[in-house]
This record gives structure tokens, C-alpha cells and sequence, in this order.
């Protein structure tokens, strides 16, 4: 549950959803779908990162810009979602929604306050390979806001009020995705790639996990997994590497790391054990959501490049092949788009549309054909330039905030990769050729390994989806289980 849109995934949305409209705007205005020529390669000032490690295990990482005087800050825990146990889906993610949710010296309103006089909001919040705590603040604040970030990172006091009232709106917000056919597709979407794996359940959790957990595994986890060989303090703005390891001595140098070893990290991609085609039945629906996904590649991978400009080419802005194919020559939706999720272990690459539940079976075909197409018809010249434009042009765009710059380097940082290669990032865009391309292409968006998932009601695509592709099976949404690895509930 991300409060505050300041992970660095939300930065790569907003950066893709500006250059759709964007694209949309300049073809509207020239009265044709032709491609613009791709303008000169903009030029992004990237700053240097640089690290420390403090003798308690805690990792300091600055990138340094000082054009303003602000900072964005936050301490991440190297360990997210993944680290559920099986039957509590949902503890991690809880238990970083509740960091801000009182302390043993301050309360929920006081928290509130104190970020409030510093002129910051302060967000809290876990995905999969991370949770974080985070604020921006003018550079004369900055200390008082370090303070305030150790207090709720280090001190939680996870009241039972105020579990409850956290456990409530992660119900409240589940029980609304579970009534959108795209949520729910993205949830059994996880379930076909990553199967029995640690990344196969909601991070936000499952309505019957969620009440299930209780406040003595919440500081279990907190205990376990909130320490200081586990973290990084990351810095963007106005600042440098001695101030902000001052900063950190100061507020977290007494941070002691436990005796244990930290628990080593669970198998992220595990067994599947799903038909290659899923059709979810939500009576009544107005639309279909459609997703077909395929086991991807984790974030260290050498294929990363490759595959950010494939998902360019595939669903990276609103003339992008699927958007061309599904929403230009058919007008069978309002966008189409792909997504390339690179995670520590493993990742997935789908592409998703919403359609009319009459068409959803054609939208299905039309998202395969162009997965299948990029092996056999990789992109020419023209189309590789621009599709490299579109990306150059979203990093040079997350990099205008500290809030972006942040999440840039945390990407780096979160995954143990190299911080220098930020400054590396739009050359090794362009070096990316189009046979690099297609071979990716070829190991990651092949028939094989492939899943369909349809949610919508079924009624009306149902028959025609088992006919087109016999190997699947229907589900209702009301005996749907996230937390089964089959969605079937297990036998009394």
C-alpha cells in the first residue's frame, strides 16, 4: 500500500502516461497517424551517486543536485512483499502502513504534525524487494526530518486501534479492486507466472488473510527485518556524502543489527500450476479486462536493456504496436499498453487491454499476434529511434525532481546494482539493436510459458474463449482464492 506517489515505480507510470498524451496530442494535430521524426537526444544532467557503509551495517547512498534547496530522503528495507508468510498475505505491507501510525514517544496526529511543520508528507509503504519510509523537505529541515524518519522506522508502537483501523482500509480498498475486472486479472495474472512462488499473492493481501493476522506478527517482522544491515538510507538533492552520513550517525549510528543472520529470502517463482488460459466470470460487468503474460526477467539481468526497449516498442506510448493494432485500426479500447516487471529474482512481461466482453476473445488474439510478431518483425530504423526517444524522454523526465532523482537511485541501490549506472542508462538505450530485440522477443513472448486471463463476464465471451484456446478454465469471482496458487480454495 503506497500512500504518497513517490516509489520509483509510480515515477516510470507518470513519465509513460505524460508521453502517451503527449504522442496523442502531436498525431491529433497533424491530422495523421504518421510517425514525427524523433528530435535530437535531449540532453539530462545526471548526478554522480555516491555511498558509505556505516559499522552498523546501514548503507548511505547521495546523489547530490543542488539547483534547489531540497532534499527527498528515504530508508528503505531491502525485503517486501516476498516475505509473507503463505497464509498472511498482507503482513508486510501492513506493517509498513502502520510506521507512521504512532511511535513510543508520538501519536498518529502528532507524526502528522510534526512532517506538516517541516513542510513534508511523509509516506510509507511496501511492494515486492522493499518497504520504505520517505520525505521531502527544504535543506534547513532536513535534520528534524531524518529524526522524524528514524522515530517511525525504528519505533513503531503498532497499537491495536490503530491496526485495526489500517487492517480496515486494506479491506475496504481490496474489496473495490476485487470488483474491477482489471484488478482482479492483474492478481491471477501473478498467480500464472510466479505460481506457489513468494511473488504469486497480492502484496496488498486477500480477504481472508488480512484478518488472519495478528499484532505479534507484525513486530515479529518488524523485528526480524527492520535492521540496519537490511537498509539504505538514500539522499537526491541538496546535499552531500559527509552531511548525510552525519545526518544518519546521528539518528541511526545506535541502531544495533540483532545476532541472527537475516533470514535468507524466499523462492520468488515457484510451481505453476494454472491452465494457460483463465477466464474470470463477473456477471453483470460492463467490460472485460484482458492479460496475457509471460515469466520475464529479473532486474540484474543482462537482457534488461533489450527488454525496456521490447516493452517500448510493444506498449510505450500511445502509437506503440498494441495501442496501434487494438485502439487505432479497431477502436476496441481506449489504450492498450505492455508492461516489462523486472524484479531481485524474477520478473514477468504482459500486455493488457479493457474491451467490450464481446470482444474480448479478439483482443486476446490481437495481444498474442504482436507478442509473436516481435520475433519474426523486430522494428526497423525509424521505429527503434523512436520508441529510444520515448524512453530517453521519461528518464530525462523522472530526473526533474528530487522525488524522481530518489527513485532512480534506489532502483540501483534496492537491487545491488552499480550506482553509476544511472549515467550509463540512455547510452546503453541506444546501444540496444533491433535483433537484441527480437531475441528477446524469442525467450520471453513465445506461445510457450504464456498465460490468457479474461475477468469479465463470462457469459458473454466464455464459449468463445474455450474454443480458441481449449486449454483453459472458468472461475467465478465469488470462489476465487488469491491465497491458493490453483485459485481453487483448499479441500476440507
Amino acid at each position: 500500500m503506497i500512500r504518497h506517489p513517490n516509489r520509483f515505480t509510480m515515477v516510470a507510470l507518470s513519465a509513460l502516461l505524460a508521453a502517451a498524451n503527449s504522442a496523442h496530442a502531436a498525431d491529433a494535430a497533424s491530422g495523421t497517424d504518421a510517425l514525427p521524426a524523433p528530435g535530437p537526444a535531449r540532453k539530462v544532467s545526471i548526478p554522480v551517486a555516491q555511498d558509505k557503509l556505516l559499522p552498523n551495517g546501514l548503507r548511505v547512498v547521495v546523489a547530490r543536485r543542488t539547483a534547489t534547496p531540497l532534499v527527498s530522503v528515504a530508508l528503505y528495507v531491502r525485503s517486501g512483499a516476498e516475505i509473507d508468510p503463505p497464509s498472511l498475505a498482507g503482513l508486510t505491507d501492513l506493517t509498513a502502513g502502520l510506521l507512521d501510525q504512532g511511535t513510543t514517544t508520538r501519536s498518529a496526529p502528532q507524526i502528522a504534525e510534526a512532517a506538516d511543520a517541516l513542510g513534508g508528507s511523509l509516506g510509507t509503504g511496501a511492494g515486492f524487494d522493499a518497504s520504505q519510509v520517505s520525505i521531502s523537505v527544504t535543506t534547513p529541515k532536513l535534520a528534524a526530518a531524518i529524526d522524524l524518519l528514524a522515530d517511525v522506522t525504528r519505533n513503531p508502537a503498532f497499537a491495536p486501534e490503530e491496526i485495526e483501523r489500517e487492517r480496515k482500509q486494506m479491506l475496504d480498498d481490496l474489496r473495490v479492486a476485487l470488483s474491477q475486472p482489471g484488478s482482479i486479472a492483474r492478481f491471477v495474472a501473478a498467480r500464472a507466472v510466479y505460481g506457489d512462488g513468494a511473488y504469486g499473492h497480492p502484496a496488498g493481501g486477500t480477504p481472508a488473510s488480512l484478518p488472519r493476522i495478528q499484532r505479534d506478527d507484525i513486530v515479529k517482522l518488524h523485528d526480524t527485518f527492520y535492521r540496519p544491515d537490511n537498509a539504505t538510507l538514500v539522499f537526491a538533492g541538496d546535499i552531500d556524502l559527509e552531511r548525510a552520513v552525519q545526518l544518519a550517525e546521528r539518528s541511526f549510528g545506535d541502531w544495533k543489527a540483532p545476532a541472527t543472520a537475516l533470514p535468507s529470502p524466499p523462492v520468488g517463482q515457484g510451481v505453476r500450476a494454472l491452465p494457460p488460459t483463465i477466464a474470470i466470470d463477473l456477471p453483470g460487468t460492463g467490460q472485460a479486462a484482458v492479460t496475457a503474460v509471460h515469466a520475464g526477467i529479473a532486474r540484474s539481468s543482462a537482457e534488461f536493456y533489450p527488454g525496456i526497449v521490447a516493452d517500448a516498442v510493444l506498449g510505450g506510448s500511445y502509437s506503440a504496436r498494441l495501442s496501434e493494432e487494438i485502439r487505432i485500426k479497431r477502436g476496441l479500447s481506449y489504450g492498450a499498453r505492455s508492461a516489462l516487471d523486472t524484479r531481485r529474482q524474477a520478473g514477468s512481461f504482459g500486455g493488457s487491454a479493457q474491451t467490450k466482453n464481446s470482444s474480448a476473445v479478439e483482443v486476446a488474439g490481437l495481444l498474442l499476434g504482436e507478442f509473436e510478431r516481435l520475433s519474426s518483425a523486430p522494428p526497423d530504423a525509424d521505429e527503434l529511434a523512436a520508441r529510444k526517444a520515448t524512453l530517453s524522454g521519461n528518464f530525462g523526465f523522472s530526473l526533474e525532481t528530487t522525488r524522481g532523482l530518489l527513485g532512480q537511485v534506489a532502483n540501483l541501490a534496492v537491487y545491488g546494482l552499480p550506482l553509476d549506472e544511472l549515467a550509463h542508462y540512455l547510452d546503453k538505450v541506444q546501444a540496444v539493436t533491433a535483433d537484441q530485440v527480437r531475441t528477446f522477443a524469442l525467450a520471453h513472448l513465445g506461445h510457450d510459458g504464456m498465460s490468457v486471463i479474461v475477468a469479465g463476464d463470462a457469459q458473454q465471451f466464455g464459449d468463445a474463449l474455450g474454443k480458441a484456446y481449449p486449454k483453459s478454465e472458468r472461475f467465478t469471482i465469488a470462489a476465487l482464492d488469491l491465497d491458493s496458487p490453483t485459485l481453487k480454495p483448499a479441500a476440507k
